[in-house]
């Protein structure tokens, strides 16, 4: 028998090699045994220091399977490298080999690269990166990962896509992954005890989690499926699964209840159909409610194309104080209600912090449709440009118009944009300074509390956080110097 090593347990390359050395030299599988790293050679197995080393062509293989080993090279079955140079001889002589839905070895083949593609999306999905101060006080972020396959060298790319401006380690515990915002290294493995046990980012991923659970869709055999129990211990997240499950019931309860005060979307969209004419110039909106019906018919620009529907704002029509907004979020598109997702609980808990009363506040936004990027099964947000803002004003106008609030609060860059017709809004030169509007209304500027939810420190967090509270407690007092001089105004 032929001992054939293979040092590294995820390179294409030195099997790929090694692999052409043995069919140069017309060795059937059959007379080969694989030993990966330092496992030890059986005693009457000999080594591979008599190979040829073929310079031109060895045998052919269509392309469908190279780039089915290069998928399955990453699998942790042993048996890996000895399947794979099965087939490859097998195909000298059967090129349709793979195309055999019934030959065990292709079928074998199938299933482990099936099963490192699911590795390296639960990668993708389960990693979370926590903060590491390094010895400059610059920040980076290290994520621990406990995958079942070889798939931290395939999948890294991915990561220095999407987290190319900040500096980041993955470790898992056979190798490792570094990222300095220009290349990408790889290191030997290393324990989980590497990475830090939690971090500030730790109770935002609570919370996201907690706003976007739906117990009205709750299958727990498919959550578990698609999040094996296995990962729970490196999620934060994880620790709100077993109460929410256990108070599904209650909650699906919840939103029955809330929801049956709203009309079925489906009824607004035929009263918005009997109105007549250009959708972009509709008839002439007298009230509040009108303007909430219309809107779903507006085609003003592209995004309601893509969105699922049209979110208008949300409030007593007698509403002291408007806060707008940039877009909808995911969860506020699918639900069809303003700030119901992760930055709007962060806006209700600083506006009950300071003090406001949450039944005097109309909260809407900029622009009414949600503009995201598809990434997989993900909809990630896209900042609305100038021309979608400004379609968007009407709306906006509308609902200050029939609303008349005495104070309105612009939450980040976009909607100061459009409450101000400026192209560009700097929030750090303005907030905090009242700011008159042509109907009579106070302006506040601050940021959208999202964006409180993007700053990693603690420390930084809670400065910010800080302003905003201090931004918001500004608008109280303005709210109860109007109502002490009597310029509060009632309702006919």
């Amino acid at each position: 028998m032929l001992a054939v090593r293979i040092e590294s347990p995820n390179d294409f390359d030195e099997w790929r090699g090694k692999a052409r050395r043995l069919l140069a030299a017309g060795v059937a599988p059959h007379q080969i045994v694989w030993r990966q790293g330092r496992e030890e050679n059986g005693l009457f197995e000999g080594g591979e220091e008599f190979l040829p080393n073929p310079d031109g062509p060895v045998g052919s293989v269509p392309r469908a399977f190279i780039d089915l080993a290069r998928q399955v090279i990453q699998h942790s079955d042993p048996e890996r490298f000895a399947i794979l140079y099965r087939v490859l001889w097998r195909q000298q002589a059967d090129s349709q080999l793979l195309t055999n839905a019934g030959d065990r070895d292709a079928s074998v083949l199938t299933r482990m690269a099936s099963a490192v593609r699911r590795d390296s999306h639960k990668m993708k999905a389960f990693v979370r990166f926590k903060t590491v101060p390094d010895a400059s006080g610059a920040e980076r972020f290290l994520g621990w990962f406990e995958p079942e396959h070889y798939t931290l060298e395939a999948t890294a790319p991915f990561f220095a896509r999407r987290f190319a401006g900040m500096v980041w380690g993955i470790v898992t515990p056979y190798a490792s992954a570094w990222w300095d915002l220009e290349h990408l290294r790889f290191g030997p493995g290393g324990r989980k005890a590497d990475v830090p046990a939690e971090d500030a980012v730790e109770e935002d991923w609570k919370t996201y989690y907690s706003s976007i659970f739906n117990p009205a869709r709750l299958k727990v055999s498919m959550m578990k499926s698609e999040m094996p129990v296995k990962y729970w211990r490196n999620l934060p997240e994880a620790e709100r699964i077993a109460p929410l499950i256990r108070n599904a019931q209650a909650l699906e309860q919840d939103m029955i209840a809330r929801a049956a005060t709203q009309p079925p979307a489906r009824h607004l969209r035929q009263k918005a159909r009997a109105h007549d004419g250009d959708p972009n110039e509709p008839k002439e909106i007298a009230s509040l409610a009108e303007a909430k019906i219309a809107i779903e018919e507006c085609r003003r620009c592209p995004l309601y194309e893509h969105a699922t529907q049209a979110v208008f704002g949300e409030g007593p029509v007698s509403a002291e104080v408007m806060f707008v907004g940039e877009q909808p979020g995911d969860q506020e598109d699918l639900q069809g209600k303003p700030f119901i997702g992760p930055a709007g609980q962060v806006l209700d808990e600083a506006i009950e912090k300071v003090g406001i009363d949450r039944r005097k506040v109309y909260v809407t936004n900029a622009v009414k449709h949600f503009k995201f990027e598809p990434r997989g099964k993900r909809r990630i947000h896209q900042r609305p440009d100038g021309g979608e803002v400004q379609a968007c004003k009407f709306w906006v106008d509308l609902e200050r118009q029939f609303v008349r609030p005495k104070v309105v609060v612009a939450l980040g860059a976009t909607a100061a944009q459009s409450l101000l017709g400026r192209a560009s809004v700097t929030i750090s030169k303005v907030r905090g300074e009242p700011i008159p509007l042509d109907d009579g209304s106070v302006l506040f500027i601050t940021n959208h509390p999202s964006y409180l939810l993007r700053i990693p420190d603690a420390e930084g967090k809670a400065r910010e956080r800080g302003k905003f509270e201090a931004d918001l407690a500004m608008v109280r007092e303005v709210m109860e110097s109007l109502e002490k001089s009597g310029g509060t105004r009632g309702r006919a």
